[in-house]
């Protein structure tokens, strides 16, 4: 007998405007961080693990206006891409090697995995970033993301702290509710502002638990932005700054 019930998601819609007006993005300051927005979550053809197609459209349309946006205005583009050897394929999880499915009945079937073949070998081509997204000049690509998180076994925390010097981090990827979400709850614990670009994330478990993903970041971790309340931030700063220099305000 099935025991899942309906939850009313709670109305905190205040607060969090409250938190939204408090909240300022210095461009100088700020890095995106983009994840897993590889082929092997995005391409309708090649996705090992696919979202499903209209998903993909919306979020890859959306990330390239923002990332446009972005190295527009000197904000450094970082990229975390999940790669396994074939010893490590989906192996860091004893479910996913148990049931290799993700509960979702929006799951499409693509060209790849009718093909058996397995998601994010190193040099294939499941690895290979959307055109949309990048590498562009000047953007940073960190490959050996092996698990959940972009910060365990890589360089983001010292090429984000040591280099680049930032306090605040966009995120946008795939999927909300698992390696976006882990990265909001890290890069939280390190200290950063994590901002989730709302329309450039999405998950192929389905609706509810990428609702629930942003529910998450917005009431407990961060923010959750639109792309032009991003952007509205980035100006007003960049507005308001020569006024900050007349005032002796640093």
């Amino acid at each position: 007998m099935s025991t899942a019930r309906t939850v009313q998601i709670e109305d905190q819609s205040e607060a969090l405007n409250a938190l939204n007006g408090w909240l300022q993005i210095d461009p100088q300051k700020t890095a995106i961080v983009t994840i897993d927005m590889h082929r092997g979550h995005l391409d309708p053809q090649e996705a090992t693990l696919p979202v499903a197609p209209e998903l993909s459209e919306r979020v890859r349309g959306a990330s390239k206006d923002l990332l446009t946006f972005a190295r527009s205005k000197g904000i450094p583009v970082i990229h975390v891409i999940l790669t396994w050897r074939p010893l490590e394929a989906y192996k860091f999880n004893p479910r996913i090697d148990a049931a290799r499915i993700t509960m979702s009945r929006q799951k499409p079937t693509t060209d790849a995995q009718r093909r058996g073949v397995a998601h994010n070998i190193v040099g294939s081509v499941q690895t290979e970033l959307m055109p949309e997204i990048g590498p562009e000049e000047g953007d940073h690509v960190i490959d050996n993301k092996k698990t959940l998180s972009s910060f365990y076994g890589t360089d983001l925390q010292l090429l984000l702290s040591s280099f680049l010097k930032v306090d605040t981090v966009v995120l946008m990827g795939i999927n909300t509710n698992t390696c976006v979400l882990n990265a909001a709850f890290e890069g939280m614990n390190q200290g950063y502002k994590m901002v989730v670009a709302r329309e450039c994330v999405g998950s192929m478990y389905g609706e509810d638990l990428h609702e629930f993903g942003l529910q998450n970041v917005a009431r407990c971790l961060g923010w959750v932005l639109g792309i032009d309340e991003i952007k509205q931030k980035v100006n007003e700063f960049a507005t308001s700054e020569p006024q900050r220099e007349l005032a002796g305000v640093s």
